[in-house]
């Protein structure tokens, strides 16, 4: 039964995402309550996704330096530069570009790890990127906004680090740990069944971290709608991208799926503190907008890479 719940939920994820983002918006005193929920249900999704990792998996990441550092390019040289010209020629007011530039500054999003194992890709290689660009996070992103705006800020990395400690780190040694000392028969006997619980989970984070949006659509002018309209084509033409490059430079299916998402994928709760921190109102929207369609988009994607999976690997649809 729990393997039939779990093939509707992925068949339904492009449509139950923008749902769960709806309801959200719509309940957002409920949700601003539940925002406790979040680090745990993170948690939980990625002790469930870990449970087929094991410890030589974990050395692959050593093969793929090029991969890692191909992806942080594209997440903070690519993609800023990006933003900054399409900001620039669509709107006039710098506060707006650099919140456009902030928006896309911010390290890879702990969910790309979710979407990387619902959609079968490289888990191991996901977490190094994650890791490794959240290291890096503290003298990136302030340089790349002394670039834009002139000025310098500081990070609290301490705070993001232990965030990853809890969410991502901790459970997935875990869930290695069982996997190695049950020989993979618990990915079997336990993953499985968790499957469904893990893309639950997935929808309750959307919604509850959706809440957060509902006080900036509340008057919304034409500027709003055009500062929403290009997070959109930003956020879409992120993975997009992603999926082109991977495709002529990394050739694996898996990989592929590693690099669309951590490319795709934005710590948008960094972004948000850091604009509302430093910067005037303004600068926050086009961060905070972000959140309207990074689940949706990411939805969207799992489907076209089954696609992709299916005409160039052979294999069937994640499950």
């Amino acid at each position: 039964m729990l393997d039939s719940i779990n093939k509707y939920l992925q068949k339904m994820m492009p449509i139950l995402t923008p749902v769960s983002l709806l309801i959200g918006v719509l309940l957002s005193d409920i949700g601003g309550q539940l925002l406790f929920l979040v680090p745990w249900l993170f948690a939980f999704m990625t002790f469930a996704g870990s449970l087929s990792m094991n410890f030589q998996g974990l050395k692959s990441f050593t093969k793929y330096p090029w991969v890692i550092l191909g992806t942080i390019a594209f997440l903070h040289i690519i993609m800023p530069v990006w933003a900054y010209f399409v900001s620039t020629v669509l709107f006039d007011d710098h506060l707006v570009t650099i919140g456009f530039v902030l928006s896309v500054a911010v390290p890879t999003g702990v969910t790309s790890f979710i979407w990387v194992s619902i959609c079968r890709g490289n888990l191991p290689l996901c977490l190094s990127i994650i890791l490794i660009d959240t290291i890096l996070s503290p003298i990136v992103m302030p340089l790349l906004v002394k670039l834009v705006v002139g000025r310098t800020i500081e990070i609290d990395t301490w705070s993001i680090m232990l965030d990853l400690l809890w969410m991502i780190v901790l459970p997935s040694i875990v869930a290695v740990l069982l996997n190695e000392w049950t020989k993979g028969s618990i990915n079997v006997t336990v993953g499985k069944k968790l499957a469904p619980f893990q893309k639950l989970s997935l929808f309750l984070i959307v919604m509850i971290n959706s809440s957060v949006i509902a006080p900036y659509l509340k008057n919304v002018t034409w500027e709003i709608a055009g500062i929403i309209a290009v997070v959109f084509v930003l956020a879409i033409s992120g993975y997009a991208m992603c999926l082109v490059l991977g495709h002529f430079l990394f050739k694996d299916p898996s990989i592929i799926t590693t690099v669309v998402f951590t490319g795709g994928m934005r710590n948008i709760a960094v972004g948000v503190v850091v604009a509302s921190t430093y910067f005037p109102g303004k600068v926050v929207m086009p961060v905070v907008f972000g959140m309207l369609f990074q689940q949706i988009i990411a939805s969207q994607f799992s489907r076209v890479l089954d696609k992709y999976k299916v005409k160039y690997e052979k294999i069937p649809a994640s499950s």
